[in-house]
């Protein structure tokens, strides 16, 4: 079949629309694929450029799309060869029906399609020969029917016209018939003569009505026999029963049934299709002789919902009428609901709203009435629901916040039950998964950590590591740590630790002192790569334990190599009195800074010991006459560190009453060996009493006048007042103290290398230098205290 090229051009075309957005369009058939059948975008107002965005579509509910759309202009074209009596068979008018679905917002249009017939047909005759047997009696004016021709085409071009070949003894008579066919006859003009001609022969030609005309024609052959003046008549001209369809192969459909008056062979009726379409004859049989029509083939509501046949009867001698048998197909609900899930937005962002469009579902039945009409549902343990849009069209929608850390994907099922009896259902699985919000913040495994390091430790060397957990996904879910900015002890943190911070292991930047601070805080911080970021925080304590890395340093004796100190003992101390104590601290604590006192020298070994922790010196027996008046004791003091750590100092006591032994000690030096002291002897004497009695009649003039210091004690030499030594010292052990009631004289020797008479005053670094001379207006009795790791340490006398 030939398609010009201006047959668009005389197409009726037309354009209706209504408050429900209907579009209908009227072409006609047999277009070329791509032609347009018109603008359906401008039709129904819409934006061209939108049409992709909003995945605009024909929907065509599971039948052959024979359109599509043009994204680009809002065309409407021919998708496909359209063949209107291939769709709509015989029926006057042909159309098809489609929906057009735009999402984002959903709006759905309907499209109505009117076919226009095409004279692509020609008429065609049931048989190609037509065969009469009439009877040489036959009277002027006889009829006999003839078959019509039938053409695809309908309306103007289906068959118009009949026309019969010249000849000498029929004409032709064509009259409209009940059933809106026409009825053929040839009309006897002059009567036969069997004995003249035994068969004429006939061209009968049926032309349509259209523009150029198609014809079709068939010879009719007319055998004179005998007079048979009687048609076989059927019992109704018209047959209409109902069939369900899947009517099983060999039902009966219907029994036809015509009678002919005239007697034997005249009278015996035989049947036959005079005119039947090839889906009905692939569906349904016609017995001959019994004229039972039954089923041969499937039978199908949904592919064809009713059947036009033309049932021929006809005698033993040719004569011949016809009956329209009307089959009309009841439907039997046989078809499943079918769920179409025609958009769906996966995944979904855990941080959409409750009544958020998630996806559109649009459910079918191509049964008829109730047993189309479908229920939607889905199971209740899930957040979404169905809710009903325009026609048979859902949308699923959220009903509850989502929670991928919860829930990170969801199985729906979908279930559609139709109406029918019994109900048929179908299911649609969709899984939905939930996209990641960074809306959890990493969280620690605890909040508070410690963490102890011994000083003087390795910089670099790692201390702990802290853990956080974010249970989001990917990006959201990466941690990276780090350290607050800030300060401890004046020094910034980054100066003294630092983090991985992928793994969390904080290491030390630097080596830690004990003795410079214990203890210490910093905030780490968690934070995710999210968009924004979330964090949180956490607290590191670290603690530093101690390292024995501090000798005892010892405050009395002064440990001047240049100078020495003196203590003076009475020749009447008896068994275990104290004569000195050794004074010596250390910077360490615990175990480290426990301290013990050991003598490793002395002049005389049987004469003085000191006390283990203490350091106090005493007299292990009376002194008698026969002592060296000169003793010198080395003291060791140990630490209890592991390995212990130690200093050493040298004690002087000298064994004497009065000043008047003094000149005896012109051999006791710090250093022997300096002989150039020996000399000035005499001159350090003098200068040394002189000081003396001013210092006396400093110290009555001091206490009588402020009433503050005790008595000085005099027997003939110099006396230490006894508020030398604080009432409230404590050595380093927190026991054993120096009461007030011990009270020590001190004298000039031969280790003296000015005449000055001079004072220690609180420990600082090292002993008073020699230089610094007591001033007239500053002698007093100086008692100085200085705190450090709980010693007090007393004033001392220096020579």
């Amino acid at each position: 079949m030939e398609h010009k090229g201006f047959a668009f051009v005389f197409a009726l075309f037309f354009l209706a629309s209504s408050s429900y957005g209907d579009v209908s369009y009227s072409f006609p058939e047999e277009m070329k694929g791509g032609s347009v059948i018109g603008n359906i975008a401008k039709d129904l107002g819409l934006d061209p450029n939108r049409l992709s965005a909003r995945k605009a579509r024909i929907d065509a509910e599971g039948k052959r799309r024979y359109c599509d759309i043009n994204m680009r202009t809002g065309d409407l074209t021919v998708n496909d060869r359209i063949d209107r009596e291939e769709l709509c068979s015989e029926k006057i008018t042909c159309q098809l029906k489609y929906e057009l679905m735009l999402e984002s917002p959903l709006e759905l249009h309907r499209i109505t399609l009117q076919i226009q017939d095409n004279n692509d047909n020609i008429p065609v005759f049931p048989n190609d020969i037509i065969k009469l047997e009439i009877r040489e009696s036959a009277a002027k004016g006889s009829r006999y029917r003839v078959n019509e021709a039938h053409d695809a085409d309908v309306g103007q071009n289906a068959v118009q016209t009949y026309t019969l070949q010249i000849n000498d003894h029929f004409v032709l008579a064509v009259s409209p018939n009940v059933d809106g066919g026409k009825n053929v006859e040839l009309v006897l003009d002059k009567e036969l003569d069997r004995e003249k001609e035994q068969e004429v022969k006939l061209i009968l030609t049926a032309a349509d009505g259209g523009s150029p005309p198609r014809s079709g024609s068939v010879e009719i052959h007319v055998t004179v026999l005998d007079a048979n003046d009687n048609s076989p008549l059927f019992s109704q001209p018209v047959y209409r029963v109902s069939l369900p369809e899947n009517s099983p192969l060999d039902t009966l459909v219907v029994k036809v049934s015509a009678t002919d008056a005239d007697e034997g062979p005249n009278g015996d009726v035989t049947y036959g299709f005079s005119r039947i379409s090839n889906k009905a004859r692939k569906a349904f049989s016609l017995d001959p002789t019994t004229g039972e029509i039954k089923v041969t083939g499937p039978i199908d509501f949904e592919d064809e919902a009713q059947y036009e046949l033309r049932v021929e009867a006809k005698d033993g001698f040719g004569l011949s009428t016809d009956s329209k048998i009307i089959i009309e197909i009841s439907d039997v609900n046989d078809n499943a609901p079918v769920i179409l899930l025609k958009s769906l937005s996966d995944p979904v962002s855990e941080s959409a709203p409750p009544g958020t469009e998630v996806g559109i579902i649009n459910v079918q039945d191509r049964d008829s009435e109730n047993n189309r009409n479908v229920r939607c549902s889905i199971q209740h343990d899930v957040p979404f629901k169905l809710v009903p849009s325009v026609k048979k069209y859902y949308s699923l929608v959220t009903t509850n916040n989502l929670d991928r850390e919860t829930v990170s994907a969801y199985n729906i099922t979908i279930t559609a039950t139709d109406e029918g009896t019994p109900p048929l259902s179908s299911f649609k699985y969709v899984q939905l998964s939930v996209a990641d919000v960074n809306d959890n913040p990493p969280k620690f495994e605890h909040q508070s950590l410690s963490t102890h390091v011994t000083e003087n430790n390795k910089p670099g060397s790692s201390l702990c590591s802290v853990t956080a957990t974010d249970p989001d996904w990917r990006q959201n879910g990466t941690i990276m740590y780090s350290l607050s900015a800030g300060e401890v002890h004046g020094f910034p943190v980054s100066s003294l630790l630092s983090i991985n911070g992928d793994t969390g292991v904080i290491h030390a930047v630097r080596s830690f002192d004990y003795e410079q601070f214990r203890s210490f805080n910093v905030q780490v911080v968690a934070r995710d790569n999210g968009s924004p970021p979330l964090s949180s925080n956490a607290t590191v304590s670290v603690f530093i334990s101690d390292e024995n890395d501090n000798s005892p340093q010892i405050l009395y004796p002064a440990p001047d190599g240049n100078s020495f100190m003196t203590e003076m003992v009475p020749k009447t101390v008896q068994a275990n009195s104290l004569v000195s104590k050794v004074i010596a601290v250390d910077a360490d604590s615990g175990q480290n800074a426990w301290l013990s006192y050991h003598i490793m020298k002395s002049t005389d070994p049987g004469l003085f010991t000191i006390s283990l922790h203490s350091g106090e010196i005493k007299t292990l027996r009376d002194i008698s006459e026969s002592d060296v008046m000169k003793q010198t004791l080395v003291v060791a003091v140990k630490d209890n560190g592991k390995p212990a750590l130690s200093a050493t100092c040298t004690m002087y006591l000298l064994i004497s009453d009065n000043l008047a032994e003094v000149p005896e000690l012109k051999d006791m030096s710090f250093d022997e060996s300096n002989s150039k002291l020996t000399s000035y002897l005499i001159i350090a004497l003098v200068s040394v009493c002189t000081i003396f009695f001013t210092f006396i009649v400093v110290a009555f003039a001091t206490r009588f006048c402020r009433k503050r210091k005790p008595r000085m004690l005099f027997d003939g030499a110099v006396a230490i007042p006894s508020a030398y030594i604080s009432p409230n010292y404590a050595d380093v052990e927190g026991a054993g103290t120096l009461r007030s009631s011990y009270n020590y004289d001190g004298y000039l020797t031969t280790g003296s290398r000015t005449s000055d008479f001079k004072f220690v005053g609180s420990y600082s670094d090292a002993t008073m230098p020699a230089d610094q001379t007591l001033k007239n207006s500053t002698l007093s009795v100086l008692h100085a205290e200085r705190p450090y790791h709980d010693t007090m340490v007393p004033s001392e006398v220096c020579f």
